[in-house]
């Protein structure tokens, strides 16, 4: 009876450590497939916008900017003087361009509308994780947030330098530019993120912050 009753203590013992190990391989599994996903998704997005650039400059050269919708960007926070890979860029995709004529610098703080996600689950939904407006866009009616430039994760600090007061942007944002491999809250780590931005205002250092309309 003794041996019996180890015996079956000791078979518990063992379907638990495989139990444990079942779990953990279900976890790193789980973990491998966000960081595949999350990577393939930036790269379509990456492909769309080299597609679009290189049909644009080859029709219309040095204008080519001026037709297309497009831009690649090198994170403002890595040496100027690497190239370094991909994965060191965001993505923009132009959806309305503003009437401003200058960009915030890292030093300035601005009002910006910003609605942020995650890649699309597997049925094809996408809930945001982070907004400043629901619904349907109206700039007449959203309140942006004030924010320092640099207070941000660098891709979206790297968009907001290449903005115009009134640009309307979708910008995609590798894990490398956002919250690594750890994430942050909601946010897994290896995420790739999309934003909407709208730029409303830009500050100047020590110029005043007036309310809102």
């Amino acid at each position: 009876m003794k041996n019996s009753l180890w015996y079956l203590l000791l078979l518990v013992s063992f379907m638990g450590l495989f139990a444990s190990c079942s779990k953990d391989d279900e976890a790193a599994s789980a973990e491998a497939t966000w960081a595949t996903r999350n990577a393939a998704w930036f790269a379509l997005a990456v492909d769309s916008a080299r597609t679009q650039i290189a049909e644009a400059k080859a029709e219309w050269g040095d204008d080519w900017q001026a037709h297309c919708q497009w831009r690649m960007y090198k994170s403002l926070r890595k040496t100027p003087d690497m190239r370094g890979a991909v994965m060191d860029s965001i993505c923009v995709h132009i959806l309305e361009r503003g009437t401003g004529t200058t960009s915030p610098r890292s030093t300035d703080s601005v009002r910006v509308h910003f609605k942020g996600w995650l890649i699309p689950s597997a049925n094809g939904t996408r809930t945001a994780f982070t907004q400043t407006y629901y619904g349907d866009f109206n700039p007449e009616v959203a309140a942006p947030q004030l924010m320092s430039v640099s207070s941000t994760i660098a891709g979206f600090s790297t968009a907001l330098q290449y903005m115009h007061v009134g640009d309307n942007w979708l910008v995609y944002i590798p894990y490398t530019a956002a919250y690594g491999t750890t994430g942050n809250g909601a946010i897994p780590g290896f995420s790739t993120l999309t934003f909407h931005l709208n730029l409303a205002a830009i500050y100047k250092p020590g110029s005043g912050i007036p309310d809102w309309k």
